[in-house]
């Protein structure tokens, strides 16, 4: 490790819990202290020291178009001399709302939040109040934020440290939460025989991301647009992750499928802090002030994140951009599997589109259990190896690896031959 990340880290325990302000940032499970970051340009990072780094977390998501895009970039700088924040309206969030609605097929109205967890928080409460009913049913291992009723059987950092849940969630909350085994369409039947009319929502991943990346089956997302229409349950696509990543309309555009409410985030802040959740206008219009599920945030659509996010949706209108993610994501996961595999290494490597996870194991890798037997020594060890080699991942066997257009094919092929070399060490 580094001497300035080391003494900047020391620092921060003093001031931070854990040193970090994210807890999977801390890289308890790769048994490695944290890398404090100067500068980002691309697809590289460089640390307190200068070392360069090839970076696959893209600030987890966010960076689609690559660190410091300059449309970006100019966007922010021709907003910043008007001010930082009103707390009051402002054009530029109708022209973001307008923009995201037209992107996202199954928007019609939106509401612009500060993050994912507000987002996914804000869509749960509304589908209760929208319904009426409490319960909301999710799925092991996705991670819709740290909001209370969602810590159940979470992915992301809490299945990176091993926590079960949360001391601080009252049992009676989490009780009106059901998780259920992702990919699984007859637990979910014998839920709704259970629990169907005090169901008010589903909420999933369409697409799991945070306990590594598990396509969903054949059948399992129109399993779960059925059965919420049948038991007059909404159907909620935490699309934080996958939204603007797979597809300009996310993952609901990918595979044609339409929910009630969509969570959005990450990419549509184009790197600085922002959430949204929108939807079926006759249930968004059930929020305040129009309605009376209340909901509010003195930062919500702050111009600076709206004029980073609008600069980074105007780019990506472009189809051409996910065709070269794609042949990128395809590249990039496809080499390494070859590359596991030359070196003996039993691997199984879930992908889509810029979006992938490597899982250390020999079985298919199709919910959070199946994800769990992933060997994390081997994990541990190779991230070790790769961030020893300049290859910058996500510090957890829980996480997605992302690329941007910035990734070309001979960052790509180094990052292919470093791992090689890395497996084959690791194999010895």
């Amino acid at each position: 490790m580094d001497e300035r990340s080391k003494i900047l880290f020391e620092q921060a325990k003093k001031f931070i819990p854990g040193g970090v302000n994210s807890p999977v940032r801390a890289g308890k499970s790769v048994g490695m202290e944290p890398l404090f970051i100067n500068r980002a340009e691309g697809c590289y990072l460089w640390d307190e020291e200068g070392r360069r780094y090839i970076d696959y977390v893209c600030s987890w998501g966010p960076m689609i178009l690559g660190h410091s895009h300059p449309a970006v970039l100019k966007a922010i700088q021709e907003k910043l001399p008007l001010g930082t924040s009103f707390g009051a309206p402002t054009a530029i969030e109708v022209e973001m709302a307008e923009a995201i609605i037209q992107m996202v097929p199954s928007i019609e109205m939106v509401r612009m939040v500060n993050s994912g967890t507000e987002a996914a928080m804000s869509a749960v409460r509304l589908a209760r109040g929208y319904t009426g009913r409490n319960i909301i049913l999710k799925f092991e291992g996705c991670y819709h934020g740290h909001a209370d009723s969602l810590l159940v059987e979470a992915g992301s950092g809490v299945a990176t440290l091993g926590i079960p849940g949360s001391p601080g969630i009252p049992a009676e909350i989490a009780g009106l939460t059901i998780s259920l085994p992702y990919n699984n369409i007859d637990n979910l039947k014998d839920a709704f025989k259970r629990y169907g009319n005090d169901i008010a929502a589903i909420i999933v991943e369409p697409v799991a991301a945070n306990m590594g990346v598990i396509l969903p089956d054949a059948g399992f997302l129109t399993g779960l647009r059925n059965i919420t229409k049948e038991n007059g349950a909404l159907l909620i696509f935490d699309e934080v992750i996958t939204g603007l990543r797979l597809s300009p309309g996310g993952a609901q555009g990918y595979y044609n499928i339409m929910p009630d409410i969509t969570c959005l985030g990450k990419i549509i802040g184009g790197g600085l802090p922002v959430g949204a959740y929108g939807g079926r206008r006759d249930i968004m219009q059930k929020i305040a002030p129009e309605g009376n599920i209340y909901q509010a945030g003195t930062l919500s659509g702050n111009p600076i994140a709206m004029a980073a996010g609008l600069a980074t949706l105007k780019l990506l209108k472009d189809s051409g951009i996910y065709k070269g993610l794609e042949a990128g994501g395809n590249r990039l996961f496809t080499g390494l599997k070859d590359a596991a595999i030359k070196a003996g290494i039993n691997i199984v490597i879930n992908h889509i589109g810029s979006l992938g996870s490597l899982f250390f194991t020999g079985e298919p890798v199709i919910d959070f259990r199946s994800a769990k037997k992933s060997d994390a020594a081997l994990f541990r060890a190779f991230y070790r190896k790769m961030r020893e080699k300049g290859i910058y991942l996500a510090p957890s066997p829980f996480e997605a690896m992302f690329l941007s257009i910035a990734h070309d094919n001979d960052v790509i092929d180094r990052t292919i031959d470093a791992a090689y070399h890395c497996f084959s060490d690791i194999k010895k």
